[in-house]
């Protein structure tokens, strides 16, 4: 770690804050895999004699640091790296999930949790501009990366249109990879709602976060040639996750 930090160089002579300066080279040390999950930070005082710096500078950048997720702080223990945020392009850009990870360099997984025919609810059935007594493809899973869960996601399509699905194997293949092969459908568009919300005791277990931790709340409803396919409601961690979007005039 001692090497790594001496990387640090602020620079007193230009107008940006010294404590600005040194939260955004520990920011990239941190999203450049410098320094990893779990490693404990020197201490303040040592690192306001390594820098030649203030505490209160030290403590503003970790302060920050720690409220956007990325340091953790443990009382008599110090401060350590939290786990690295996965940057989606979740609401730009439309793609699989698997391939999103691997040209991101992780190592994505899924768990099926549930593949059924249900009825309800009847929120999807609206969604999907069916009758509220059509049955409905339930399909729950588990997204991960690097073995951490990201995100659990539930999954309602109609039934009696894409029964085919329940023979397809969703711990590796990707959803709109098999409407494609298996029916045709190709998804060129989708509609995102999102929301923040506290987990539920069911989620927490899901997503291994504590009870009542922040977490995002996205509604979708996917399209094929302005026909709805599908409707999911996914349930993303809010310490691991950030989300981009990029807009032009």
């Amino acid at each position: 770690m001692a090497h790594i930090l001496d990387t640090i160089n602020l620079d007193k002579s230009v107008p940006i804050p010294l404590y600005y300066q040194l939260k955004k080279q520990l920011l990239t040390l941190i999203e450049n895999a410098d320094i990893g999950e779990g490693e404990l930070l020197p201490p303040e005082y040592e690192l306001c004699q390594r820098l030649n710096v203030s505490r209160p500078t030290i403590r503003q950048a970790f302060s920050e640091l720690v409220n956007e997720g990325y340091l953790t702080r443990h009382k008599g223990r110090g401060t350590f790296i939290s786990m690295p945020k996965v940057k989606d392009r979740f609401f730009s850009k439309l793609e699989t999930f698997h391939a999103e990870m691997v040209e991101k360099g992780f190592k994505p997984n899924t768990e099926v949790l549930h593949l059924e025919k249900i009825s309800g609810p009847h929120e999807a059935n609206e969604k999907l501009s069916i009758s509220f007594n059509a049955p409905l493809l339930y399909l729950s899973r588990v997204r991960l990366v690097d073995k951490a869960p990201l995100v659990y996601v539930e999954t309602f399509l109609p039934y009696d249109t894409y029964d085919k699905l329940m023979l397809v194997d969703f711990n590796s293949k990707s959803l709109y990879d098999s409407l494609e092969t298996i029916y045709h459908v190709r998804v060129d568009r989708v509609r995102r709602d999102f929301i923040s919300i506290n987990a539920r005791q069911k989620e927490a277990e899901l997503l291994h976060i504590a009870r009542n931790k922040a977490i995002s709340l996205v509604k979708t409803v996917a399209y094929s040639a302005n026909t709805p396919v599908e409707f999911s409601i996914a349930r993303y961690r809010g310490d691991i996750n950030q989300f981009s979007v990029e807009l032009a005039r």
